[in-house]
């Protein structure tokens, strides 16, 4: 793709050395890596987690990588729209602006549809409304600046074609991905706005400590996967892994549109009397 391309263009300035960047869910995984990067570009960056320790160490990592730019972290609780307010206060006195939100933090918990509303509050507060706070924090500022900058909110898979085991984690990235959807519908039909939105899908990603597992992504393949479809303008950022292709997502996806468009019941992937239909099923 020539360097005169609208999208890389943007890119490249909203990245350039000097603006600012802010990364939610900052201290491990696909977050650190992202903040890393945005650091070593030269940007200024701001991290922020709830894990007071492992944000320290991030903070540190960040900055042996940074070149040239400011870097801060700040302990906040996301799903806290006042929290997230005072941190944009922190962020624009400091850096002046901001280029770049990716909304990144996350709760994960593995039970069932019945129970108890602990684990469903956390995960929504965190994954969907600390999604939402983010945008609301930053968004306009970003977009009276007048300048292009890009907001990225991270959903998953699971949000798409809904696999048991983790409702409250699925229904959470459910809403992320419409929640983007409409945010970005939003921002082109505001003239003369020049922030976009972006929805990164990883695949199966090594993060947080975990063993690395056969077929996983480290982080920073997603991240160098995420910054080259940003310089294409693509708006669904659907990573791959080593497992898991391009195809297979189609299949899975498409597969799982048609539950409704054909009125079946609802997720026929794992269903027994369909096995036989999705492995025949081409898209």
């Amino acid at each position: 793709m020539p360097p005169s391309h609208p999208a890389q263009s943007a890119l490249a300035e909203i990245m350039a050395p000097g603006r600012g960047a802010v990364v939610t869910g900052a201290a491990s995984g696909i977050g650190l890596a992202a903040v890393r990067r945005f650091a070593a570009n030269g940007m200024h960056v701001c991290l922020t987690d709830m894990n007071d320790a492992a944000l320290d160490h991030a903070h540190e990592e960040v900055r042996a990588a940074a070149r040239g730019g400011r870097v801060m972290s700040v302990v906040t609780d996301v799903s806290d729209l006042a929290a997230m307010m005072r941190l944009k206060e922190q962020v624009l006195d400091a850096f002046g602006g901001v280029a770049l939100v990716m909304n990144n933090a996350v709760e994960r918990h593995s039970g069932g549809c019945l129970d108890g509303p602990g684990n469903w509050r956390r995960t929504i507060d965190v994954g969907l409304f600390g999604v939402v706070n983010g945008c609301q924090a930053f968004a306009p500022a970003m977009i009276e600046a007048g300048r292009p900058a890009m907001i990225v909110n991270v959903g998953s898979k699971q949000g798409i074609t809904n696999p048991p085991g983790r409702p409250h984690y699925n229904v959470a990235k459910a809403a992320v991905k419409a929640y983007t959807e409409l945010l970005q519908h939003e921002l082109r039909g505001r003239e003369g706005c020049s922030v976009t939105a972006h929805l990164l899908v990883p695949g199966m990603t090594t993060t947080g400590g975990r063993e690395h597992r056969p077929g996983a992504w480290w982080p920073d393949q997603v991240v160098d996967f995420m910054i080259a479809a940003l310089g294409r303008g693509d708006f669904y950022i659907l990573c791959p892994d080593d497992e898991v292709t391009p195809e297979m997502d189609r299949k899975r996806i498409l597969w799982a549109a048609r539950d409704i468009t054909e009125n079946r019941p609802p997720l026929t992937r794992w269903h027994p009397g369909y096995k036989a239909a999705f492995d025949a099923f081409e898209p």
